[in-house]
């Protein structure tokens, strides 16, 4: 099982991205953040900056690990790899994921379920699956595949 934990700086670059790359209105923006902090309230993760001094990996993420350490994560998820090396990350037992292979891990968890959400996703974003997939392919691309394969959702 996994649980989302982020910090307030965690969460400048959601705040960030779609601002900035996305064209997102500030609008949106605060809705989804208010969402993230809605629907996982338990997610935050405070108290973490005297460890921040203790990492050897890029100095603009070390707040990323410094939380994972504090919240006892095993995983960090994100597309900016070459901030989190092996070898910063091995004598704190943290993996570091990309998205794709996250993603891909939870679908064997539990297919039915995973698709039962791409479906519930897409009819309150894009309208249909095919179209979320598309989006997700772009940084997602095997696991988008896997749920193109079994796109049907079940009927539990």
């Amino acid at each position: 099982m996994c649980f989302p934990r982020w910090s307030n700086e965690i969460l400048d670059e959601p705040r960030r991205t779609p601002l900035e790359k996305l064209d997102a209105s500030p609008g949106q923006v605060d809705h989804l953040l208010n969402e993230l902090n809605r629907r996982f309230a338990d997610a935050r993760v405070d108290c973490f900056e005297t460890l921040v001094g203790l990492l050897t990996n890029d100095p603009g993420d070390r707040h990323v690990i410094a939380a994972d350490m504090k919240c006892g994560a095993e995983a960090t998820v994100t597309f900016n790899l070459q901030h989190f090396p092996d070898a910063a990350l091995d004598t704190w037992n943290i993996e570091v994921q990309y998205p794709d292979e996250f993603l891909v891990h939870l679908y064997h968890l539990n297919p039915d379920l995973i698709v039962n959400i791409l479906h519930e996703q897409a009819a309150f974003v894009v309208g249909i699956l095919a179209q979320l997939l598309v989006v997700l392919k772009h940084g997602a691309p095997n696991f988008a595949q896997l749920a193109l394969v079994s796109r049907k959702p079940s009927s539990t």
